[in-house]
C-alpha cells in the first residue's frame, strides 16, 4: 500500500518568497504583521502587532483578558526553540474549597471564577522587548487603529453575540452596551468600534514614553497592565456576582495583586526526534507533549498505518491520540510530571502494543512507576442542578467546531518567519467576548482557563492557588539539522494538536506541500474527556470531514468508531510558515475552512 496522494488542486497556493512570510487565522492580522516585515521589522515585532490585531478583529475567539502560548527560534539560537509562556496562574483566592462552598461541582466555564490572571498581554510585551526592534507605539498602532476607528466585522463575530444575546441582555448589561449598542448583534461587514480598548492600548504607550532604553520603556507598559487601570478596574468590576454558567451569580476572585504577581517567561521547549525531524512543544502544563506521545507511539508503525486518508491509517491515528491523551489528564499540569518515561521508547511501544483492529470505548491510561493516575469523572452528559430545567448557557467553552460540524469559531493562531530565519508560531485565546461580563473601561472581559481544571482532589491538574491551569493552547515548531523548518497551530481546543499531527504526517511521511496538508480531509476523536465546561466524554467518538471517502468512514464504523460526518469543510484551522535552509526560500499556507484565514509573504 501506498501514501495517498494529495490532489493536484488546492484551494490556494502555498505561497514562496524569501522577504517575509505571514499566516494567521484573520486577514487584517496577517495583513498588519506583513506590513511590520516590509517596514523593517523583523518577525517578533510582526507577529507581536498581528496578535494585538487579533484582540481586536476576533474579539468572539480571544481578548487581552487571556492568554497564550508560543514556540520560537532566533536565527542567532536557530537550534533553540524557546517556549513563550503566557499562561497565568489561578487567583490567590482561587481553591477548590471556596468554589465547593459555592456549590460547584466544575469549575465554571463562564464568569469569573473561571479567570486565570491574564497573561497575553504581558508575554507580547516580553517577546517584543527581548526579541523585537520597534518601539511599542509603533507595534500598536495597527490595533488601536481598528479600535478606535473600526474594522468591518466578520460574521461570526454576529452570529456567536447572537447565541448569547440573552445571556448579555439579561444577566450580563455591559456586554449587551458594547457588542449590542443597537439592540442587536452586528451584521456581517458593519464597521464596529472599541475605543474603550483603543484607550487601554494609548495607556499601555503613553507609560512607555518614557525611560532611557527601549528595554525599560516596555517594562513600564508592562508594569502600567499588572498595576494601573486593567488590574484595578478588572477587580473591582469581578467582586460583584454575576451569572456563571453555573446557572448561578458567584463574584469572581481575582484581585489586583494576582495581576501584580504575575509574569509571563520563556521556558526550555519539550522536544522529541520524528523521521529526522525535532518537533517542539510546550512542557505539560499544556497538552503539546501529548502530540509528542502520539508521534512516538505511531513512529513505530509502517507508513502505511500513518496515512490518515485510509481506514487502516485513521483507525490507527485515532486509537493512538486516545491513548496519548488519557495520559494528558492522568497526568499534566503544572506539577511534577514523568515526562521523560512517557516519552521512552520502551512506554511508547507498549501503548503501541494496545492498538488492535477495533476502535477502543475505554478510558486507558498509561501506568508510570511510583505514579498513580489521575482517572477524572467521566461523565457522558452534565447538566448543573441550577440548570435542571434544560436550559443551556451559550457562553461556555472554548468556541470551537460543534461535533456536528457548525462552526461557532475557533482560538486563533499566527506564524511569522523572516527572511533572517526568525520564526514564531503562537496561539492566543481565552478573554473571549463570551467568557464573562464585559469590563466597561476596558473595552474586554477576563477569560475562563480554570475551566480546564477539576475540583476533585489529587489529581495533576487540581484547581490550585498559584498552579496554571493544563491549557489546551499548543503551537508547534519544527526543526531539521539544528535550524528550524516549519512554525505551525491551529485552534480548536482539544483538537488543536489532533489537526496539527494530520498536518505533520502528511508533509514529514506523506510528501504533501503545506497547503496540501492543510486541505486534506481532516478527522479527530472526541473519545476523550473534554477540557471545556462540562468536561464530558463520548465513548469511541470520532469526528470526520465527509470528504476522508464513505468506503473509509464506513470501515472505521465497522472497527467500533462512533463516527460523525461533519460535512465538507468543517474540520481545523491550521496556518503556517516554512522556511528551506539550504534555499533560503520561505513559505506559507492558511485555512480556507471558514474563508477567514490568509498567509501573505513575498
Amino acid at each position: 500500500m501506498t501514501y495517498t496522494a494529495p490532489p493536484s488542486f488546492t484551494t490556494r497556493p502555498t505561497l514562496q518568497g524569501t522577504f517575509g512570510m505571514t499566516a494567521s487565522t484573520h486577514w487584517l492580522a496577517t495583513a498588519s504583521a506583513q506590513a511590520v516585515l516590509e517596514r523593517g521589522g523583523n518577525a517578533f515585532d510582526a507577529a507581536v502587532a498581528g496578535a494585538f490585531v487579533l484582540h481586536v478583529v476576533e474579539p468572539h475567539l480571544n481578548g487581552p483578558g487571556g492568554d497564550m502560548t508560543g514556540v520560537f527560534a532566533t536565527a542567532e539560537e536557530p537550534g533553540r526553540p524557546v517556549v513563550l509562556m503566557g499562561q497565568g496562574p489561578a487567583p490567590a483566592a482561587a481553591t477548590r474549597e471556596h468554589y465547593l462552598a459555592e456549590g460547584l461541582e466544575l469549575v465554571p466555564g463562564a464568569g469569573a471564577l473561571a479567570a486565570a490572571v491574564p497573561a497575553a498581554v504581558d508575554a507580547w510585551l516580553l517577546l517584543l522587548r527581548d526579541h523585537g526592534t520597534w518601539e511599542l507605539a509603533d507595534v500598536l498602532a495597527f490595533a488601536i487603529g481598528y479600535a478606535r476607528d473600526g474594522h468591518p466585522v466578520v460574521g461570526r463575530v454576529g452570529a456567536t453575540i447572537a447565541a448569547v444575546a440573552d445571556l448579555f441582555t439579561e444577566h450580563w448589561p455591559t456586554s449587551a452596551a458594547l457588542w449590542m449598542p443597537e439592540g442587536r448583534p452586528p451584521r456581517e461587514g458593519e464597521v464596529i468600534r472599541n475605543e474603550a480598548y483603543a484607550r487601554v492600548l494609548g495607556s499601555l504607550v503613553a507609560a512607555a514614553s518614557d525611560g532611557a532604553t527601549r528595554a525599560e520603556r516596555i517594562d513600564a507598559a508592562r508594569l502600567e497592565w499588572r498595576t494601573g487601570l486593567v488590574a484595578q478596574a478588572s477587580a473591582a468590576f469581578v467582586a460583584m456576582p454575576h451569572r456563571h454558567s453555573s446557572g448561578l451569580d458567584h463574584a469572581g476572585v481575582i484581585t489586583a495583586e494576582d495581576f501584580a504577581g504575575f509574569e509571563a517567561g520563556y521556558e526550555e521547549a519539550t522536544t522529541l526526534e520524528f523521521r529526522g525531524h525535532t518537533i517542539a512543544k510546550t512542557g505539560p502544563w499544556g497538552q503539546g507533549p501529548a502530540l509528542l506521545q502520539t508521534l512516538a507511539i505511531l513512529d513505530g508503525f509502517d507508513d502505511e498505518r500513518l496515512d490518515p486518508s485510509t481506514a487502516l491509517g485513521a483507525h490507527t491515528i485515532l486509537e493512538a491520540q486516545k491513548l496519548a491523551i488519557a495520559d494528558r489528564e492522568a497526568y499534566y499540569g503544572d506539577a511534577d510530571v514523568p515526562l521523560e518515561y512517557l516519552l521512552s521508547a520502551e512506554y511508547t511501544a507498549g501503548r503501541r502494543a494496545l492498538i488492535g483492529d477495533e476502535a477502543s470505548l475505554e478510558f486507558r491510561p498509561g501506568t508510570v512507576p511510583g505514579v498513580e493516575p489521575f482517572v477524572p469523572p467521566l461523565r457522558t452528559g452534565y447538566t448543573p442542578p441550577a440548570l435542571a430545567d434544560g436550559s443551556g448557557f451559550a457562553g461556555v467553552g472554548e468556541p470551537t467546531v460543534s461535533r456536528e460540524g457548525e462552526t461557532r469559531g475557533d482560538t486563533c493562531h499566527i506564524d511569522v518567519v523572516d527572511a533572517a530565519g526568525n520564526m514564531v508560531s503562537a496561539t492566543p485565546s481565552g478573554g473571549w467576548l463570551q467568557s464573562s461580563p464585559t469590563i466597561p473601561e476596558l473595552g474586554f472581559c477576563l477569560g475562563s482557563r480554570l475551566q480546564m481544571t477539576w475540583l476533585e482532589e489529587g489529581g495533576p491538574s487540581t484547581l490550585q492557588a498559584g498552579k496554571r491551569p493544563r491549557t489546551t493552547l499548543t503551537p508547534t515548531l519544527i526543526l531539521k539539522d539544528g535550524r528550524p523548518v516549519v512554525a505551525l497551530g491551529s485552534p480548536g481546543g482539544d483538537q488543536q494538536d489532533q489537526w496539527q499531527l494530520l498536518y505533520i504526517l502528511r508533509t514529514i511521511v506523506g510528501g504533501y506541500t503545506p497547503q496540501q496538508a492543510i486541505d486534506a480531509p481532516s478527522l479527530h476523536t472526541t473519545s476523550i474527556p473534554g477540557s471545556f465546561w462540562p468536561r464530558t466524554w463520548e465513548p469511541g467518538g470520532a469526528v470526520v470531514e465527509d470528504r476522508l471517502g464513505e468506503d473509509v468512514i464506513a470501515d472505521l464504523e465497522r472497527r467500533g468508531h462512533v463516527v460523525t460526518r461533519a460535512g465538507d469543510w468543517s474540520l481545523g484551522r491550521l496556518s503556517s510558515v516554512a522556511r528551506d535552509n539550504e534555499t533560503g526560500v520561505l513559505s506559507a499556507a492558511a485555512n480556507p475552512r471558514g474563508a477567514q484565514g490568509y498567509a501573505a509573504g513575498r
